[in-house]
C-alpha cells in the first residue's frame, strides 16, 4: 500500500500546476456555460463528466441550439475521439497484470495535460498516479466552470483569456525535456508543430473538428515515427521498473 501511497502524491504533486491552469480555463468555459441557462451546480457536474474545453464547448454551444440528445452525444463523441488514441497509448504503460477496472479508472481520467505527464513516466505506470493527478485536477477544473457561472461576468473578457496562458505553458514544460533528452521524440514534436498549423491554414481540412484533426495527425505522425524509428523489444519502458515507483499493490 506504500507504493500506492507515494504514487498517488506523486500524481498530486504533478497535477497541481495542472489543477490552476484548468481552474482559469474552465471559469472563461463557464460564462459560456451561463449562456447556455446552466447553473453552477449543472455546471459542476458537467465539468466532472466531460473533461474537455473544446467538448464542453461543444455541448453548451448545442444546449443553446436545443439540440436533441442524440445530436449532443454525436458532437461530444467527435469533438473527445482523440482521447480513444490516448487511452490505447496508455493502457501500454501500465504493467500487464493491471486489472480492467483500474485501466477504465485511469481511463475516465484522460486529458491531453493528465496523458501527457502520464506518458513520461519512466517505467511501468503505477494506476494510482493518475489517480493522484485526477484527485487534484479535476475537481478544479469542475470548481472553476462552476465560478465562471457565478461570477465570470465580473472579470473583463481580456483578463479571463489571458488567464488560460498559463495551461499552454505547462504544456509546453511537459514535453520539452523529453524533447532534448531524445532526439527523434524532439523531431517528432515539431513536425507535429508544423503539421498541426499547416492543417489549421488549409480550407480542405476546415469542414473538420479540431479534435478530429488532432487524432487524425496522431495517428499518421505516430505511424510514420513507429514505421522508421521502431523502438526495440528490449528497450520498452515496461520492462524496467524505477526504484519510485515499482509494481503497485493490487
Amino acid at each position: 500500500m506504500n507504493r500506492n501511497k507515494t504514487a498517488f502524491l506523486n500524481g498530486m504533486r504533478d497535477g497541481v500546476p495542472i489543477a490552476l491552469g484548468y481552474f482559469a480555463v474552465a471559469f472563461s468555459l463557464g460564462i459560456v456555460a451561463k449562456k447556455a441557462g446552466l447553473n453552477p451546480f449543472q455546471g459542476f457536474i458537467s465539468s466532472m463528466l466531460n473533461h474537455a474545453s473544446a467538448g464542453e464547448y461543444a455541448e453548451f454551444t448545442v444546449i443553446m441550439a436545443n439540440a436533441p440528445y442524440l445530436e449532443m452525444a454525436f458532437v461530444i463523441l467527435v469533438t473527445n475521439i482523440r482521447y480513444l488514441l490516448m487511452s490505447c497509448a496508455l493502457s501500454q504503460r501500465f504493467d500487464p497484470g493491471t486489472s480492467l477496472f483500474h485501466r477504465i479508472l485511469a481511463g475516465f481520467g484522460i486529458t491531453d495535460e493528465i496523458f501527457g505527464i502520464s506518458i513520461g513516466r519512466a517505467g511501468a505506470l503505477n494506476p494510482y498516479y493518475n489517480y493522484g493527478a485526477m484527485a487534484i485536477a479535476l475537481p478544479s477544473w469542475s470548481l472553476g466552470t462552476a465560478c465562471g457561472i457565478v461570477a465570470g461576468n465580473i472579470l473583463p473578457v481580456s483578463v479571463v483569456s489571458a488567464l488560460s496562458v498559463a495551461l499552454y505553458g505547462m504544456f509546453i514544460a511537459i514535453i520539452i525535456p523529453v524533447s532534448k533528452a531524445d532526439k527523434i521524440v524532439g523531431g517528432v514534436v515539431i513536425a507535429s508543430f508544423l503539421a498541426s498549423f499547416l492543417v489549421s491554414r488549409l480550407s480542405l481540412f476546415d469542414s473538420l473538428s479540431d479534435s478530429l484533426k488532432i487524432s487524425l495527425l496522431t495517428v499518421l505522425i505516430a505511424g510514420l515515427a513507429a514505421f522508421f524509428f521502431p523502438v526495440k523489444e528490449e528497450e520498452e519502458p515496461l520492462k524496467h521498473h524505477t526504484k519510485e515507483e515499482p509494481e503497485y499493490d493490487a
